[in-house]
C-alpha cells in the first residue's frame, strides 16, 4: 500500500496487537515498574523505618534512572531497532521489580526502584519509532497516545493488587515481575525491527521550539510529584484507610485511560487550547486533594481529574515532539520525556522536603502553583 505522508487525511489499517503490547509495556514500565512506588510507599516506610524525605530520594533514584535509560534509548535505538531495546525496556522492568520485592534493606530497595524506573525511560523512544514506522495519517496519533496511556492501565492494575495483597507488598512486587516477564514476551513478538532510518540523514541539532517543549515538560515533571510520590500519605494523615486510599489509585488509573483522547484533542480544538485547558484541570487537581483530602467526593473527583489529564498532557507532548521532529521522532521523544523525568527528579527530594518542614499541603499547592504556570507555556497550534 502506497501512503503519502502529506496527506493528513490518508490511515493506514493499525495493527492493534502491536499498539496492545506497547500500551501494556507502558502501562507495565510507568504504572508498575515507576508510579507503584508511591502507591506503596506508606508500606515500604513502615517496612524499612525511614521518613518522607528519604522516599523523596528513594523516588528520585527511579527518575535519575530513567534519565540515564532515554539518554541510552536514543542512541540504541537506531542502532539495533525498535523491537531489541523494547524487549530490553521489558527485562530491566522485570529486574527491577524482583529485585524490590526481595530487598533485604533500605540500600537494595532503593536499587531496584532505580533499576525499575529505568525502564520507563528504554520504552517510549522505541515505541514511538514502531508506531512511526508502521502506521500513517490520522490513525497515527491515536495509535501513538493510545500507546502512552498504557500508563492508566498499569496504575489500575497495581491498585487492585494492593488491595487484595494488604500488608503483603513482597508477594504484590513478585506479581509485577511476572506481569513484567509476560508482557517482555508479547513485545518480542509483536514490535517490529524498525529503525528510524530517515533520522540518520535528518537535520540534526535543536529546532526552533525546543525550548517551550522543554520548559512544558520540566514543568510538568516538577508539579506531578506531589500526587504520584505523596498523594496517599496526605490522604492517610487525612483519615484515610489503606484501602480507600488504595482505591482512588484505581480511580486514578482508569481515569488515565481518558488520556487516549489527546490525539483527538488536539485535532479538533487545536494544541494549544488543549493543553492549556487540561494543565489546568491537571493543577486545578491537585489543589482540590490540597484543600479537601477528608472530603471523599471532592478527593475521586480530583483523583479521576489528574489521571486524566497527566497522561493525556503526556500524550499531547508526545505529539508535540514527534510534530516539531517528524525526522528524528525518537530524539524528539526521548527529549520530552527525559526533561519530564529530570523535572520530577528535582522535585521528588524537593516536594519531601517541603512535606517533612512545612506538611503535605503546602507542598501540594506549591505543586499546583506550578501546574498553573506551565499552562502558560503551549504548544504551536497548528503544530509544526
Amino acid at each position: 500500500m502506497t501512503v503519502d505522508h502529506a496527506d493528513a487525511r490518508v490511515t493506514t489499517p493499525v495493527p492493534w496487537s502491536m499498539v496492545g503490547a506497547g500500551a501494556a509495556l507502558i502501562g507495565t514500565s510507568y504504572g508498575l515498574a515507576r508510579f507503584a512506588y508511591g502507591l506503596f510507599a506508606p508500606d515500604l516506610q513502615r517496612a524499612f523505618a525511614f521518613g518522607p524525605a528519604l522516599s523523596g530520594v528513594i523516588s528520585a533514584g527511579s527518575y535519575v534512572g530513567y534519565c540515564v535509560a532515554i539518554v541510552v534509548a536514543l542512541v540504541v535505538t537506531d542502532r539495533v531497532g525498535a523491537r531489541r531495546t523494547a524487549v530490553a525496556a521489558g527485562v530491566v522492568a522485570t529486574v527491577g521489580t524482583a529485585t524490590v520485592a526481595l530487598a533485604p534493606t533500605t540500600a537494595v530497595l532503593a536499587a531496584g526502584i532505580l533499576v525499575a524506573g529505568s525502564s520507563t525511560g528504554l520504552a517510549s523512544p522505541p515505541l514511538a519509532v514502531a508506531v512511526a514506522h508502521r502506521i500513517a495519517g490520522t490513525a497515527r496519533d491515536r495509535a501513538q497516545t493510545v500507546v502512552n496511556a498504557g500508563t492508566g492501565l498499569g496504575v489500575l492494575v497495581s491498585g487492585p493488587v494492593a488491595l487484595v495483597l494488604v500488608g503483603q507488598w513482597r508477594l504484590a512486587w513478585g506479581l509485577f515481575a511476572v506481569i513484567a516477564a509476560a508482557v517482555t514476551v508479547w513485545v518480542a513478538r509483536t514490535v517490529p525491527a524498525a529503525r528510524s532510518g530517515a533520522e540518520g540523514s535528518a537535520e540534526r541539532g535543536v529546532r526552533p521550539g525546543t525550548a517551550r517543549l522543554v520548559l512544558a515538560a520540566g514543568g510538568l515533571g516538577v508539579a506531578s510529584i506531589a500526587v504520584w510520590t505523596f498523594g496517599r500519605d496526605l490522604l492517610t494523615a487525612a483519615g484515610w484507610s489503606s484501602a480507600g486510599s488504595t482505591t482512588l489509585w484505581v480511580v486514578l488509573g482508569a481515569a488515565g485511560f481518558l488520556g487516549a483522547l489527546g490525539g483527538d484533542l488536539a485535532t479538533r480544538f487545536g494544541a494549544a487550547r488543549s493543553w492549556t485547558v487540561v494543565v489546568l484541570v491537571f493543577a486545578g487537581s491537585t489543589l482540590l486533594i490540597a484543600l479537601a483530602p477528608g472530603a471523599p467526593g471532592a478527593v475521586l473527583v480530583a483523583a479521576a481529574g489528574f489521571g486524566a489529564a497527566y497522561v493525556c498532557l503526556t500524550g499531547l507532548l508526545l505529539l508535540w515532539a514527534t510534530r516539531l521532529y517528524p525526522d528524528r521522532s525518537s530524539f524528539g521523544v526521548g527529549l520530552a520525556f527525559l526533561v519530564i523525568a529530570l523535572g520530577q527528579a528535582v522535585g521528588a527530594p524537593a516536594v519531601g522536603a517541603l512535606v517533612g518542614g512545612f506538611g503535605a499541603v503546602t507542598a501540594f499547592v506549591v505543586c499546583a502553583g506550578v501546574g498553573l504556570v506551565v499552562a502558560a507555556v503551549r504548544p504551536p497550534s497548528p503544530a509544526p
